[in-house]
């Protein structure tokens, strides 16, 4: 599916918009002062495959933090503000690449104007939106809440920093139910050409929040709208990353990655295929090569199933094959079948 094209805007060298490819972003979790733990759940999400983090700033140590993580860190940081403008400018005068705020709980006119001054001052742009908490009133009095008022909200947060000439914005509307969040996207990516950062507001846990997450973020993908992506977990920021990894995957958006498939088994299989699939996916989940690696529970029909692997695997109770495009390459005793695809997975990768 192609992209829909929105304005592209640079966030500390990070292209976001513009038919660029989709980044993702994820949000730390420990208070920003302190930087040493900051700064590691920042460098371990990139190491993840994060493009953004964005930090909460919540007092004037935060945003004095952010002049510090700068040093330590090689990503793009976005300070996350509420209530208070002058922390905002702060944020931005020691190094935020971006602001992420909502301009209608900061203040009237004259804050909004001085944090858009700023903005304006520093080149770096600001998301602006919604979520299904943040309805602006006369909103909610026209449509109810609903997709078209979170949508309208949203546009209307950006019209505002527009009256003061920022037009450096990234855009938003999240709310925790797919549905009216794929629709108010909809409705966004027809109304306005800024970049869209999409995502499902406090979706849940790890496993129901990234089912919630992979419907309403790769459904909207899926039909070309969303240039950056965060997906909300009750979990450890890194696990944001790999849930977004995964979605772009699968919607086909990202392909230098090791893609592993499996076999569900049935009572064929004699050997542990979900132990050694999941082992894999662990041991591959930072590397950045195509490699396609079949895990298959038995002989009679894996090899053939597998056969488009670049490297399989299927067995029995006491010996597994190891395969590549269909053909066995050579038996391995069951007992090893793990330590010897893994063996084949290093190989391969040092040859290619």
């Amino acid at each position: 599916m192609e992209r829909k094209k929105t304005f592209a805007t640079s966030v500390g060298g990070v292209i976001i918009g513009g038919g660029n490819r989709v980044t993702v972003q994820t949000m730390t979790t420990v208070k920003t002062e302190k930087t040493d733990e900051t700064a590691e759940q920042i460098n371990e999400c990139v190491d993840a495959g994060a493009d953004i983090v964005r930090v909460a700033v919540r007092d004037e140590a935060d945003a004095k933090a952010i002049k510090i993580l700068k040093e330590k860190v090689s990503c793009p940081i976005v300070a996350d503000i509420h209530f208070s403008s002058k922390l905002a400018i702060l944020s931005v005068e020691n190094g935020a690449d971006k602001v992420r705020i909502n301009p209608g709980n900061i203040g009237g006119k004259a804050e909004i104007k001085a944090v858009s001054d700023c903005l304006k001052a520093y080149k770096i742009p600001v998301r602006a939106g919604s979520n299904s908490g943040s309805i602006e009133k006369e909103f909610l009095l026209k449509y109810g809440r609903s997709a078209e008022a979170l949508a309208e909200s949203a546009l209307n947060a950006a019209r505002k920093f527009e009256s003061y000439g920022v037009n450096d914005i990234v855009i938003s509307a999240k709310a925790s139910d797919v549905a009216t969040t794929v629709k108010a996207y909809e409705i966004l990516s027809e109304r306005c050409s800024y970049p869209l950062h999409v995502g499902v507001t406090e979706a849940g846990t790890l496993q129901s929040g990234l089912i919630k997450g992979a419907a309403g973020i790769g459904s909207l993908l899926l039909h070309g709208i969303g240039d950056t992506v965060r997906v909300s977990l009750s979990a450890p920021p890194v696990k944001e990353v790999y849930a977004a990894k995964k979605i772009l995957r699968a919607c086909g958006i990202e392909n230098d990655y090791v893609e592993v498939v499996s076999c569900p088994t049935c009572g064929r299989c004699d050997y542990n295929v979900f132990e050694i699939a999941e082992e894999i996916e662990k041991a591959t989940q930072n590397t950045h090569k195509r490699l396609k690696v079949a895990v298959m529970g038995c002989v009679v029909n894996g090899i053939g199933e597998g056969k488009d692997a670049d490297i399989g695997i299927a067995g029995g109770k006491d010996e597994c094959v190891i395969f590549s495009g269909g053909e066995i390459k050579r038996k391995v005793p069951a007992a090893l079948a793990k330590q010897e695809i893994l063996k084949e997975i290093e190989l391969w990768l040092q040859k290619n």
